[in-house]
């Protein structure tokens, strides 16, 4: 074999062999839905109105955070100085990109001058004005366990 035959390419197949194939995950007769009765679901459904959508208990805590932080006119690095946590954890914790423990929350509280059970109370003002009419608890005192 000559040196030209080994490293001549061969040709290119024509272009309806060389585009991707598309394999489906399932086959085809399990993406129809069987007839009969839908299947049970096992998790909660979403609602389907944007204004009924719950927001998230990170984003909720983290907003707290932001304000009170904000509020006492402190940077995000003083803090997070005072709380013995990194300054990027800390601005992740305010926009909600982290889920804290109940130390890092409660150490955090503890820098802004609030008590756990003062940021818990000023998230769950936040959670009741936003939930939909028809969850909202009957009148009274709800009290959070810290």
């Amino acid at each position: 074999m000559s040196s030209q035959e080994r490293y001549h390419e061969p040709e290119q197949a024509p272009k309806a062999e060389r585009q991707a194939r598309v394999i489906p995950l399932r086959p085809r007769s399990a993406r129809t839905a069987p007839p009969g009765p839908a299947p049970m679901r096992t998790t909660p459904v979403a609602p389907t109105s944007p204004t009924a959508k719950e927001p998230l208990w990170r984003d909720v805590v983290g907003d707290v955070l932001r304000r009170e932080r904000l509020a006492q006119e402190r940077t995000l690095k003083d803090v997070a100085e005072a709380a013995r946590i990194s300054m990027p954890y800390l601005s992740e914790l305010e926009r909600g990109r982290k889920e804290a423990s109940s130390e890092v929350l409660a150490a955090g509280a503890r820098a802004l001058g609030l008590s756990l059970a003062d940021l818990l109370s000023l998230a769950q003002i936040e959670l009741t004005r936003h939930a939909p009419q028809s969850t909202r608890p009957r009148q009274g005192d709800i009290r959070l366990a810290a």
